[in-house]
């Protein structure tokens, strides 16, 4: 059951994060309408069992008026809203206070920020710092985003050889990351990689959906395009079983991808992440439909 929509505000970010699933920066293209958020909001209503919708990117602070008249309309419609920010725009606790204030008074159930070395040069304190100081003054609920870079480590756990290397860090090998971060890492064989660790690709309670129309179950896996289905009949008619990439991803993982399509490719990978990346972009020009938008794969 669909419990959460994410809006992908805008593929457009004043950083150039090398971790980034969506591959924002400055030069990336794609922002929501007006019209288009009402849009979606008009299937929400529709669907009825949304709860929560969050508003992201890119990042989201860069069209604050659309932002805002987005967080409007949720909170109208009695949905609780979270966003997150990398929180370019605090260059200080009473401005960063300015920002925030109008957003409180709408009422905020999250407010999620960015607050790690993708986002900054050194571990002195950021503009996250000042809006953590300013949400707490106004009673805003806050978490902190950090990711590490992907590293290597000696295994003690039991699933795998005691001793034997593998990746730490809490970053996901998708979108830039896989261009830029796999250097060093230690890799496994292809077939181990059976299973879709992470998305509930069965039954979906999340989806992010950005500009162009995808309603995406993970970065750059569509389960189709609202712009030319509704929301609402795309949700309603949604089987895994039925879906091209995610019925074998759901049966055995990014390995059983690369089988059943007899895509070319190399013999080890860092996670299942990796792998499914890979095949996913191989894949693109057959499932166009399914595999959207191409900038996602750095295209």
């Amino acid at each position: 059951m669909l419990t959460g929509v994410h809006f992908l505000l805008t593929y457009t970010c004043g950083f150039e994060c090398d971790h980034c699933f969506v591959y924002s920066s400055p030069q990336a293209k794609g922002t929501f309408t007006l019209e288009q958020i009402e849009s979606v909001f008009n299937e929400l209503a529709r669907i009825e069992t949304v709860k929560r919708v969050y508003f992201e990117g890119g990042e989201a602070f860069l069209f604050y008026p659309l932002m805002f008249e987005g967080i409007r309309i949720a909170r109208e419609r009695g949905l609780e809203v979270g966003i997150v920010t990398n929180s370019y725009w605090a260059t200080g606790d009473r401005d960063a206070e300015l920002w925030l204030r109008p957003l409180c008074e709408m009422g905020i159930a999250d407010l999620s920020l960015s607050d790690d070395l993708f986002h900054s040069e050194d571990d002195k304190e950021g503009p996250a710092s000042h809006v953590l100081a300013a949400a707490k003054r106004l009673g805003m609920p806050t978490g902190v985003i950090s990711i590490d870079r992907p590293s290597v480590e000696i295994s003690e756990g039991s699933e795998q050889e005691r001793g034997e290397p593998v990746v730490g860090g809490s970053t996901m090998l998708r979108g830039r990351a896989v261009d830029k971060l796999l250097e060093g890492l230690p890799t496994r064989p292809w077939q181990e990689f059976t299973e879709c660790p992470h998305e509930e690709l069965r039954e979906p309670r999340r989806v992010h959906i950005d500009p162009y129309g995808n309603v995406h179950l993970c970065q750059g896996l569509s389960m189709g395009n609202m712009w030319q289905t509704p929301l609402s009949e795309l949700v309603k008619a949604y089987d895994y079983d039925s879906h091209p990439i995610c019925r074998l991803l759901v049966e055995g993982g990014p390995a059983l991808l690369a089988t059943e399509y007899e895509v070319e490719h190399e013999d080890r990978y860092v996670d299942a992440c990796h792998l499914c990346y890979v095949i996913r972009k191989a894949l693109l020009d057959r499932f166009p439909e399914y595999l959207a938008p191409r900038q996602v794969y750095g295209l």
